[in-house]
């Protein structure tokens, strides 16, 4: 599977200088927007909090090796998608995305899994992920840049198979929990362009 976070760079001082009702309804446009565009890839919007943003490939169905491809695909669009979306009590500025992306992968069931799934509650019955892989797609966001999307080593070579994404090396960062990572940025594809 291949996990997707993101988050509103700057949320907090947004949120601050606005009323209860217009931070909802600039999430609600937010989201809106982000849950029309993601219907064109094969991915599940696993939930929504506060301002981050989380979607899976790969799960609940498989779909062989194409998560990742399907999850970069969407990520370029949803950077692009952002910064259409007004602030509506602060119509000149635009919100702006910072984004993280990890690959796990487990050759046989027998061996640990990075990322385990099921539906947990029965109140508010909710399909969960957990595992390393989702610990380090979040950790590939927090630490990203605005209108960045920062992809873990992992997704690099998921990504290379095909040669069709534009990718920068960031680097070795120190990513908490995971010592010292070798880190890039996704730029865009060659073959694929964004609609806006």
């Amino acid at each position: 599977v291949t996990i997707f976070f993101s988050d509103i760079v700057g949320f907090t001082t947004i949120a601050a200088s606005c009323t209860p009702l217009q931070v909802v309804e600039m999430l609600n446009n937010l989201y809106v927007c982000f849950d029309t565009r993601i219907e064109s890839y094969d991915v599940y919007k696993v939930e929504t909090i506060g301002d981050a943003y989380m979607v899976v490939s790969g799960l609940p169905e498989r779909n062989g090796e194409k998560h990742a491809d399907e999850i970069a695909k969407m990520s370029l669009d949803l950077v692009a998608a952002v910064r259409q979306v007004a602030i509506p009590h602060m119509p000149k500025e635009r919100l702006q995305l910072r984004s993280g992306i990890h690959t796990g992968k487990s050759d046989t069931w027998q061996e640990s899994c990075p990322c385990v799934a099921g539906v947990v509650g029965y109140k508010m019955p909710r399909y969960c992920l957990f595992g390393d892989t989702v610990n380090t797609a979040s950790r590939m966001e927090s630490t990203s840049l605005p209108q960045k999307i920062h992809i873990s080593s992992a997704t690099y070579t998921a990504l290379m198979i095909d040669d069709a994404y534009e990718i920068e090396l960031r680097g070795e960062i120190e990513v908490k929990g995971k010592g010292k990572m070798k880190t890039y940025w996704l730029l865009g594809n060659k073959n694929y362009s964004v609609q806006n």
